[in-house]
């Protein structure tokens, strides 16, 4: 059993892993937070990120505080109970929920005597261990060098004051520490632009690619949610594909493209990268490439695990939100997603049902809703369509084969000048069609 200690200002709680001295982890974190009261987020997710980077965690502490000690992140009080908390649990690594600035990060060490890692580099670690493709390995290089770049500002300070007081710049303000932060800062922004380059041009090829699919005339689907949520299974499941699954964090970085095939038409279903609370900003700019997917799908599904409590479920959804917001894609037609319904019962079906009249639950183990899914994503599309009456010359051939293929059912009449036609298309697609379009019969 855990033990737990509860106080008017935080809490200390051992994790079970501490009291077994059989089989030590390499890596032993002690968890730590500064929240505000009511914030029942608590250390959960942190817990989880350190298990899927393969650190033990074996204790935490929480300070309840409106914003952290800018110095050292927690009080002075709550300072010397993580000392004796560390020394007790045997932890030689302190994992923090926030990202730390460079400051907070030096005097923690300073205080504690071990490593401090916060929430940002732990994320980007995660990164590192699961990105595969080239395009996801430049990014979060990327991500990381621009992380680490604020620290050499930060944690190397000290260094630079060997200069500090002389306005000339002259003899005594060239000291070797201060020439090796400055070539360690200029080699990191260079790489920096070039990473940036090999983006650019990996943007333009996805641009290229994303064209080469518009001609196709399918419309684009997005799976976005939360990391871990269930849409790497879901995408197989509707696709038949066969995308890596895992039960951890950011196991899918790299963006994966189906077709989803219906009685109706054919759509491309892409499963993104897994969203989380906090999702460092350095990751929301390196991976711009692949959240454009999600920013310029025609629908989004956003997919939330239904199995969790209702409060982590909403929790979810807003952290969600959010980066759809601030990758500008929170304007865009979504429909929400209540996945792995084989593992909830009668009495949370009811909540959903109740609470999120506009989802669908479906389960990719069990196949349950998935029909009910691919009606609703192409209602979805029908509520977009126009209704457009064409003439298209016979010399156009390529055209109307063109129109058979986007429209599926449409209206065709022979007639002398070329083929009338009446078709439902995407609003996009019809403008194309304009110099075709019937004077006074176009809708």
């Amino acid at each position: 059993m855990d033990t737990v200690q509860q106080s008017r200002h935080g809490r200390t709680r051992s994790s079970p892993d501490s009291q077994r001295p059989q089989g030590r982890a390499r890596q032993r974190a002690f968890l730590i937070a500064a929240l505000p009261d009511g914030d029942g987020h608590e250390l959960a997710e942190l817990r989880e990120l350190l298990r899927t980077a393969g650190v033990a965690g074996v204790g935490e502490l929480v300070q309840r505080r409106e914003h952290p000690h800018p110095n050292t992140y927690l009080g002075s009080g709550k300072l010397e109970e993580l000392k004796a908390e560390i020394a007790r649990s045997d932890a030689n690594l302190v994992a923090c929920d926030d990202e730390l600035s460079p400051r907070q990060e030096r005097n923690l060490e300073k205080e504690l005597g071990i490593p401090v890692i916060d929430r940002t580099a732990i994320i980007l670690d995660i990164f590192a261990a699961h990105a595969h493709s080239a395009e996801g390995k430049l990014q979060v290089e990327l991500a990381q060098l621009e992380y680490n770049l604020a620290r050499m500002r930060g944690l190397w300070s000290h260094l630079e004051r060997l200069g500090a007081g002389r306005m000339d710049g002259g003899i005594g303000t060239r000291g070797p520490g201060e020439t090796q932060i400055e070539t360690d800062r200029r080699l990191a922004r260079d790489r920096i632009a070039a990473l940036k380059r090999k983006l650019s041009h990996v943007r333009s090829s996805r641009t290229v690619m994303r064209a080469e699919r518009a001609r196709a005339h399918l419309p684009s689907v997005a799976l976005a949610g939360y990391t871990n949520a269930g849409k790497s299974t879901l995408l197989n499941a509707l696709t038949g594909a066969s995308a890596g699954v895992g039960d951890r964090l950011f196991h899918t970085l790299d963006p994966t493209t189906r077709v989803l095939r219906t009685s109706g038409r054919d759509y491309l279903l892409t499963d993104t990268v897994g969203f989380i609370r906090k999702l460092p900003h350095q990751l929301v700019e390196a991976f711009g490439t692949t959240l454009e997917e999600t920013r310029l799908a025609d629908l989004i599904l956003h997919v939330v695990d239904a199995s969790v409590p209702e409060e982590e479920l909403l929790a979810m959804t807003t952290a969600v939100e959010d980066v759809l917001q601030e990758i500008g894609a929170h304007e865009a037609r979504r429909v929400l997603v209540l996945a792995k319904a084989d593992l909830i019962d009668e009495e949370r079906r009811a909540e959903l049902a109740n609470r999120h009249r506009d989802g669908v639950l479906v389960s990719a183990a069990t196949g349950e809703g998935l029909s009910e899914l691919v009606e609703r994503i192409e209602d979805e599309f029908a509520r977009t369509l126009r209704e457009v009456e064409l003439l298209i010359p016979f010399d156009e051939g390529g055209r109307l084969a063109e129109l058979h293929e986007i429209a599926g059912d449409l209206e065709r009449e022979d007639r002398p000048d070329g083929v009338r036609v009446i078709a439902r298309l995407p609003a996009t697609v019809a403008a194309r069609y304009e110099p075709f379009a019937l004077n006074g019969h176009r809708t």
